[in-house]
């Protein structure tokens, strides 16, 4: 059986024109959207979701271009911009009848919930970022042999052809990788979930890579003009992240502040997967942010 977050409706949503994401719903109250990372799903979010459909209505989607949600092909280099993924969940949150909405998002979810709040700041009301940096910083930040830890973010930087070749020959070592290198507690990742998260991801190497293509190209121009114009995160912020900046010689809560003045950044004790690791951490965070 496909798992499922517990207590949560599944729904196929239209986003945009022959895009629809497939999206978990459940709870009540005002609403929560939360982006899941790579290489994973919604599921991710198994565990926290719950905890705050309390008092909360939680929407949880595969981000365009994975798990069960439509997956486009890359026609003109903006068909995984942030700005494009980010209108989706726009899109998504207006089809379940939510004009405004708190935001929270994991890895490259995060980066989609960045570009929202940018694009969007009447809409999102509350900004959560998990263990990621900005992209153009991201980029900044990045070199010598440290860099190593983000070899797969110059793969799929490449032209196309090559990095989805290369992927999809061995797509459950590429992909299991990551699984096992960024998690400090393996049980955190059972098997039947790590099992959902590969099947998803061999189903979907042209559209994670062109999201990570969107990231070394198009997502930077996007950042770049926000940073030229002086835009800024004009809602609460809340950031959690490991302690990269230790290792890679940066001060992250230094190049968050500098986009976000309302800025909560905690650093915390746990592998990348967060909400996976650290659930009841992450839950409370969130709902600390969202109590701003």
């Amino acid at each position: 059986m496909t798992p499922v977050i517990a207590g949560f409706d599944q729904h196929r949503v239209p986003v945009a024109d022959g895009v629809s994401l497939h999206t978990a719903v459940g709870g009540s109250g005002t609403p929560v959207v939360l982006l899941h990372g790579f290489p994973q799903t919604h599921l991710m979010w198994r565990h926290v979701a719950p905890d705050l459909a309390a008092d909360h209505t939680v929407i949880c989607p595969d981000l365009r271009g994975y798990g069960a949600s439509d997956k486009p092909a890359e026609t003109d280099g903006t068909g995984y911009a942030k700005r494009t993924m980010a209108a989706d969940v726009v899109a998504l949150a207006r089809e379940l009848g939510h004009e405004r909405f708190a935001l929270a998002g994991h890895d490259r979810g995060a980066l989609v919930a960045f570009r929202a709040a940018l694009d969007h700041p009447g809409t999102v009301t509350h900004l959560a970022c998990l263990d990621v940096l900005p992209t153009l910083d991201m980029w900044e930040v990045l070199h010598g042999v440290t860099a190593a830890v983000g070899f797969h973010l110059y793969l799929m930087a490449q032209p196309p052809g090559l990095p989805e070749r290369m992927i999809s020959s061995a797509p459950d070592a590429f992909f299991g990788h990551f699984l096992d290198l960024w998690t400090a507690d393996p049980g955190a990742v059972p098997a039947e979930i790590r099992a959902a998260y590969l099947a998803a991801c061999r189903a979907a190497v042209p559209s994670i890579v062109a999201d990570y293509r969107a990231s070394a190209g198009i997502d930077i121009e996007h950042d770049q003009a926000d940073r030229a114009a002086g835009n800024r995160l004009r809602m609460p912020v809340g950031v959690l992240q490991q302690d990269w900046g230790a290792a890679l010689g940066f001060d992250a809560a230094a190049l968050w502040r500098a986009w976000a003045p309302d800025l909560r950044h905690t650093t915390v004790s746990c592998g990348h997967f967060m909400a996976e690791e650290a659930p009841d951490d992450i839950a409370k965070a969130l709902r600390d942010l969202l109590a701003r």
